[in-house]
Protein backbone atom coordinates (compact mmCIF):
# COMPACT_ATOMS: atom_id res chain seq x y z
CA UNK A 1 0.00 0.00 0.00
CA UNK A 2 1.66 3.08 -0.85
CA UNK A 3 0.68 6.85 -0.45
CA UNK A 4 -1.67 7.55 -3.37
CA UNK A 5 -3.66 4.31 -2.21
CA UNK A 6 -3.67 5.53 1.92
CA UNK A 7 -4.52 9.14 0.01
CA UNK A 8 -7.55 7.92 -2.39
CA UNK A 9 -8.67 5.42 0.32
CA UNK A 10 -9.27 8.17 2.91
CA UNK A 11 -10.28 10.49 0.56
CA UNK A 12 -13.48 8.78 -0.58
CA UNK A 13 -14.87 8.90 2.71
CA UNK A 14 -17.68 11.46 3.10
CA UNK A 15 -16.21 14.76 4.98
CA UNK A 16 -12.52 13.66 5.05
CA UNK A 17 -10.07 16.79 4.32
CA UNK A 18 -6.50 16.04 3.47
CA UNK A 19 -3.82 18.83 4.56
CA UNK A 20 -1.02 18.52 2.21
CA UNK A 21 1.55 20.80 3.45
CA UNK A 22 3.99 22.40 1.12
CA UNK A 23 6.06 25.13 0.06
CA UNK A 24 4.10 28.47 0.06
CA UNK A 25 1.71 27.58 2.06
CA UNK A 26 3.04 28.72 5.20
CA UNK A 27 3.68 25.39 7.12
CA UNK A 28 6.62 24.70 8.58
CA UNK A 29 9.16 23.09 6.38
CA UNK A 30 9.42 19.56 8.24
CA UNK A 31 5.86 18.72 7.08
CA UNK A 32 6.35 19.36 3.31
CA UNK A 33 5.53 16.38 1.81
CA UNK A 34 3.97 14.52 4.53
CA UNK A 35 -0.44 14.12 4.81
CA UNK A 36 -2.59 15.00 7.77
CA UNK A 37 -6.66 13.50 7.77
CA UNK A 38 -9.04 15.25 9.42
CA UNK A 39 -13.02 14.64 9.79
CA UNK A 40 -13.89 18.15 8.61
CA UNK A 41 -17.67 17.87 6.59
CA UNK A 42 -17.23 21.55 6.85
CA UNK A 43 -13.77 21.78 4.47
CA UNK A 44 -12.37 23.44 7.65
CA UNK A 45 -9.34 22.73 9.52
CA UNK A 46 -11.32 21.51 13.05
CA UNK A 47 -10.09 23.62 15.99
CA UNK A 48 -8.55 21.60 18.93
CA UNK A 49 -8.61 18.42 17.21
CA UNK A 50 -5.54 16.15 15.94
CA UNK A 51 -5.94 14.17 12.37
CA UNK A 52 -7.28 10.87 12.96
CA UNK A 53 -4.51 9.66 10.56
CA UNK A 54 -1.20 11.04 8.97
CA UNK A 55 1.23 10.00 6.55
CA UNK A 56 4.85 10.80 7.59
CA UNK A 57 8.10 10.91 4.98
CA UNK A 58 10.96 11.58 6.63
CA UNK A 59 12.17 11.46 10.64
CA UNK A 60 11.18 13.96 13.17
CA UNK A 61 13.01 15.29 15.73
CA UNK A 62 12.39 13.21 18.54
CA UNK A 63 10.97 10.66 16.21
CA UNK A 64 13.92 8.57 14.14
CA UNK A 65 13.18 5.35 15.83
CA UNK A 66 11.21 4.70 12.80
CA UNK A 67 14.11 4.92 10.25
CA UNK A 68 12.12 6.71 7.76
CA UNK A 69 15.31 8.28 6.34
CA UNK A 70 15.35 4.79 4.21
CA UNK A 71 14.74 5.40 0.78
CA UNK A 72 10.95 5.09 0.02
CA UNK A 73 10.18 4.08 3.52
CA UNK A 74 7.40 6.47 5.10
CA UNK A 75 5.11 5.71 7.86
CA UNK A 76 1.13 5.78 8.16
CA UNK A 77 0.01 6.68 11.23
CA UNK A 78 -3.59 5.92 13.01
CA UNK A 79 -5.27 7.00 16.03
CA UNK A 80 -7.86 3.83 16.95
CA UNK A 81 -8.31 4.28 20.56
CA UNK A 82 -7.16 2.02 23.91
CA UNK A 83 -9.19 -0.78 23.12
CA UNK A 84 -7.91 -1.60 19.42
CA UNK A 85 -4.66 -0.11 20.49
CA UNK A 86 -4.62 -2.98 23.02
CA UNK A 87 -5.86 -5.56 21.19
CA UNK A 88 -3.17 -4.86 18.47
CA UNK A 89 -0.14 -4.38 20.71
CA UNK A 90 -1.12 -6.67 23.83
CA UNK A 91 -0.50 -3.93 26.32
CA UNK A 92 -2.46 -0.65 27.53
CA UNK A 93 -1.53 2.62 25.54
CA UNK A 94 0.01 4.12 28.80
CA UNK A 95 1.93 0.96 29.70
CA UNK A 96 5.92 0.76 29.52
CA UNK A 97 6.95 0.11 25.89
CA UNK A 98 8.64 -3.26 25.80
CA UNK A 99 12.30 -2.79 25.52
CA UNK A 100 13.45 -5.52 22.80
CA UNK A 101 10.55 -3.00 20.16
CA UNK A 102 11.68 -2.37 17.06
CA UNK A 103 9.80 0.86 15.43
CA UNK A 104 11.60 0.20 12.24
CA UNK A 105 10.17 -2.74 11.26
CA UNK A 106 8.20 -2.59 8.05
CA UNK A 107 4.51 -3.93 6.24
CA UNK A 108 4.11 -4.57 10.46
CA UNK A 109 1.63 -3.09 13.01
CA UNK A 110 3.24 -1.55 15.59
CA UNK A 111 2.34 1.17 18.82
CA UNK A 112 3.69 4.57 17.15
CA UNK A 113 7.05 5.32 18.71
CA UNK A 114 5.86 8.79 20.23
CA UNK A 115 1.93 8.91 20.31
CA UNK A 116 1.25 4.90 21.24
CA UNK A 117 0.42 6.48 24.57
CA UNK A 118 -2.05 8.09 22.72
CA UNK A 119 -3.44 5.14 21.46
CA UNK A 120 -2.15 5.28 18.32
CA UNK A 121 -0.63 2.23 15.78
CA UNK A 122 1.80 2.76 13.26
CA UNK A 123 2.59 0.77 9.99
CA UNK A 124 6.01 1.83 8.57
CA UNK A 125 6.46 0.85 4.88
CA UNK A 126 2.87 -0.73 4.40
CA UNK A 127 3.20 -3.89 2.17
CA UNK A 128 1.39 -6.99 1.19
CA UNK A 129 0.81 -7.99 5.05
CA UNK A 130 -0.83 -5.05 6.09
CA UNK A 131 -2.73 -3.42 3.96
CA UNK A 132 -6.40 -4.59 4.29
CA UNK A 133 -5.16 -4.21 8.64
CA UNK A 134 -4.19 -0.51 7.35
CA UNK A 135 -7.74 -0.44 5.41
CA UNK A 136 -9.50 -1.49 8.82
CA UNK A 137 -7.92 0.50 11.41
CA UNK A 138 -8.04 3.83 8.90
CA UNK A 139 -12.05 2.81 9.16
CA UNK A 140 -12.20 2.56 12.61
CA UNK A 141 -10.06 5.89 13.32
CA UNK A 142 -12.68 7.84 10.84
CA UNK A 143 -15.56 6.28 12.34
CA UNK A 144 -14.45 7.67 15.80
CA UNK A 145 -13.35 11.04 14.51
CA UNK A 146 -17.27 11.12 13.34
CA UNK A 147 -18.39 10.33 16.46
CA UNK A 148 -16.35 12.86 18.20
CA UNK A 149 -17.50 15.84 15.60
CA UNK A 150 -21.10 14.86 16.26
CA UNK A 151 -21.00 14.52 20.21
CA UNK A 152 -19.22 18.21 20.19
CA UNK A 153 -22.22 19.35 17.56
CA UNK A 154 -25.13 17.74 20.27
CA UNK A 155 -23.30 19.76 22.98
CA UNK A 156 -23.60 23.04 21.64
Amino acid sequence: MNIDEITEFLGALDGVLILRPGPGDGTPEIAWGDKFFYYAPDGEIPANTQPFATVVTKNYPDDERSRLDRSGVFRVNIQVGTELFTTWTGRAPRDPEPTDTDPSVTDTVIAHPVYGKLGWLAVVAPGPRTTETIRELLRVAYDRACSRTRRRTESR
